[in-house]
């Protein structure tokens, strides 16, 4: 067994270890990375052909973390792993974004990576480790690759820098992104911030880098060390030099007459597609059954190019706009009635439809990943339905794209939520129309829902997405503000920035180019402040601040502090007691011990309901008082008196001797029975045994006949009570 290790030393008395040779052989490249108890398997497998008719990179990234991990058993009636969880599907994304633009152009064949967490110290967080792993695999392995690439987390806490932080360091971090980049790139950048500058953001890339630099010249030694440099040769494409040329002389022209014509998103979609069309009507049905891929392959090409050049060359965007210029924006606050909040956010051809519902305790998510556990109460829901691009297909649940996107804006503002908000809050944003960033259309639809529902958030968001073209290594290149879907797509930058008046809060960045200088990201950041700015004008203008009420519709909720041992008193016996309030009320009652005290929650619809739940919850927690009068019902009639709960889920005896001035045989002779409501005093409570002496008699005029009729008698201390005896 030929074992090859590796080790990376961070710098700070922490390593990380890579080792091949050992584990899962048969795979196309294998390794295993440690650092501290965390240990990941990352695995790379090839197919040797491309599957017929193929014209892109089939690769697939799975991202699993075992329970057993941690020492733990999965949730769940099978007590085994199941679907992925979100968190394993952003840390899958967040790999495939790094590793899929470094394929060759023309390796079409399907690639899978796995990349499994089978050790973990609860610590270090193994999602940092992830992009190391993968690369490393395919480092030891003979599939072409323009690597190697690392990924690494970097947080600023207390002012300094830390690479791949805990999660206690993190839980004090102002900023918080993942970088991934090869020697010379960055190619990936996500993460947010608590409205940090750009030129902090930079310096956090910076720093990331020269740790991933490290990173990659140990893989190159990896690679060295295993054999591994000469790759597998390959014959994706088949290609026609003579059709290309002829493809670019007839087509160009008219493409590039598109690309400057201005038109709208449909229009210019079938203007370039009547082009290709066109061409392809001087060829055979039987010629075209062997050249109709190569065609739309070149024409792609030449469609790009085109584009490029009018923004290059002329300045001018697929839809006539300059550089900087941002699309006309509409904004529709209170839309729909039904939500507690609600907006519609139009820029361009993008438009997002958001609402927002609070809820109480119990609407909380239950987080149980393998080292996540807790609970969220801010939630944030994206949805991308077909129609949104005009495709005729259905749709089937939700997939990474939604769950990618829906996490980028939830970053960019949850902490702009106000803090210790009594409410669980859910945001949805429905994607109406797509053309550029949706993403950034749910961040601006999303503040102004929050807003509409009265949601004192601190400072609205605003969110924007820049493109970039460039040619001979960055020396010539435009940025683009708010860009458009095919300037995504045949771009070299997709660059969405989010943030406040003050400070940027999160931020996505895929770089598809190589030698992109860090003065090109100073300028796309300054430029998209300026754009941000005055989308944020725009938001401030439809709605100034939250509104200063809840809609009516929305549930109220109070808070109150209880100690810990009152907890059990205000559920009861199997819930019973809490249960009682909200059926009387109709409010809904969550109890919790937090740091040692009992904090209990009263929601309803309406004020009455809740000043009636807490008016019976005020009633459990308070402390009788001797001398105080208390309307109490009878629970209980014994020979020698009744017992009367004064106060919910507190009794106290009633002693024949104190219901009346009279002297009675029976409790029956006062009229009193079970289930009756009456006024006592209480009296005394009893020091050793904590029992209540209460009064009846105390209330009631003392007769001016009376007279004290004794000798006093013996009287006997009876069970289950805290008074006097009978009288015999």
């Amino acid at each position: 067994m030929d074992v090859i290790n590796k080790t990376i030393d961070l710098g700070d008395g922490r390593t990380i270890t890579i080792e091949t040779g050992k584990l899962a052989k048969q795979a196309d490249g294998s390794v295993t990375v440690q650092m501290g108890n965390t240990v990941l398997l990352a695995t790379v497998c090839a197919a040797k052909e491309a599957v017929p008719g193929t014209d892109f990179m089939p690769l697939q990234v799975d991202y699993k973390e075992k329970f057993s991990a941690f020492g733990r058993f999965p949730g769940g009636f099978t007590r085994r792993e199941g679907k992925a969880s979100d968190y394993e599907i952003l840390t899958s994304r967040l790999v495939d974004r790094v590793l899929r633009p470094l394929f060759p152009d023309n390796y079409h064949a399907e690639v899978f990576v796995n990349v499994i967490l089978f050790s973990a110290d609860g610590e270090d967080m193994p999602d940092a480790l992830a992009g190391l792993a993968a690369s490393s695999a395919l480092a030891v392995s003979d599939i072409p690759f323009n690597g190697p690439i690392s990924e690494v987390r970097v947080a600023r806490v207390d002012g300094s820098f830390i690479i791949n932080p805990t999660y206690s360091q993190l839980e004090k971090a102002d900023i918080d992104i993942m970088v991934g980049a090869t020697v010379d790139n960055i190619m990936m950048v996500e993460g947010e911030m608590s409205e940090v500058q750009e030129s902090e953001m930079l310096e956090a890339i910076k720093f990331a880098h020269e740790a991933i630099k490290t990173h990659c010249r140990v893989q190159m030694e990896l690679t060295e060390a295993c054999g591994k440099t000469v790759k597998r040769e390959y014959c994706h494409e088949e290609n026609d030099e003579d059709l290309r040329r002829d493809v670019r002389e007839k087509c160009y022209d008219k493409a590039y007459a598109v690309a400057v014509s201005g038109t709208d998103k449909q229009a210019r979609a079938e203007a370039f597609e009547a082009i290709v069309t066109e061409y392809k009507t001087a060829f055979t049905e039987e010629e075209l059954e062997t050249k109709a891929p190569m065609i739309s392959r070149y024409y792609h090409d030449v469609e790009k190019e085109a584009m490029r050049r009018a923004i290059l060359d002329e300045g001018k965007r697929l839809d006539g706009r300059k550089t900087t210029d941002i699309r006309p924006i509409w904004i529709e606050t209170d839309y729909v009635p039904g939500p507690h909040g609600a907006a519609v956010f139009t820029r361009g051809e993008t438009q997002s439809l958001t609402t927002v519902t609070l809820g109480t305790k119990s609407d909380e998510k239950i987080v149980d990943d393998v080292l996540v556990h807790g609970k969220e109460r801010f939630l944030l829901h994206y949805n991308f339905p077909p129609f949104s691009t005009g495709e005729a297909r259905p749709q089937r649940g939700v997939g990474r794209r939604e769950v990618g996107h829906g996490n980028l804006a939830h970053r960019a503002l949850k902490r702009m939520m106000p803090d210790n908000y009594p409410y669980v809050v859910r945001v949805i944003s429905d994607i109406l129309e797509s053309n550029g960033s949706s993403s950034m259309a749910t961040v601006c639809a999303g503040t102004l829902a929050l807003m509409d529902a009265g949601v004192q958030i601190k400072k609205p968001v605003s969110g924007i997405a820049m493109g970039l073209i460039s040619e001979n290594r960055g020396t010539n290149y435009a940025i683009l503000s708010d860009i458009l879907g095919d300037e995504d797509h045949l771009g070299d930058m997709d660059f969405k920035v989010t943030g406040t008046k003050d400070g940027i809060t999160a931020t996505q960045m895929d770089i598809k180019v190589d030698g992109l200088s860090y003065e090109i990201l100073e300028n796309a950041l300054a430029q998209a402040k300026e754009g941000r700015l005055h989308i944020l004008g725009k938001i401030t203008e439809a709605l100034p601040a939250p509104r200063p009420e809840l809609k009516p519709h929305a549930p109220r909720i109070e808070t109150i502090t209880i100690g810990k041992e009152f907890i059990g008193a205000i559920i009861g016996p199997g819930g019973k007691i809490v249960q009682g309030i909200q059926e009387k009320t109709g409010a809904t009652i969550s109890i919790e011990e937090i740091d040692g005290v009992g904090i209990v929650e009263v929601a309803g619809t309406n004020k009455e309901s809740i000043d009636a739940a807490m008016r019976s919850i005020r009633l459990i927690v308070a402390v009788p008082e001797t001398g105080e009068t208390y309307e109490g019902k009878i629970s209980s009639i014994m020979p020698y008196g009744a017992f009367v709960e004064f106060m919910p889920g507190k009794d106290g005896l009633l002693h024949i001797s104190e219901i009346d001035w009279k002297r009675l045989e029976t409790v029956e002779e006062a009229g009193l029975k079970e289930g009756d409501t009456i006024m006592v005093k209480l009296v005394d409570v009893d020091p050793k045994t904590g029992k209540f002496k209460l009064s009846r008699k105390a209330l009631l005029p003392r007769p001016e006949s009376y007279q004290d009729e004794r000798p006093r008698r013996p009287q006997q201390q009876h069970g289950g009570g805290n008074g006097q005896g009978r009288r015999r």
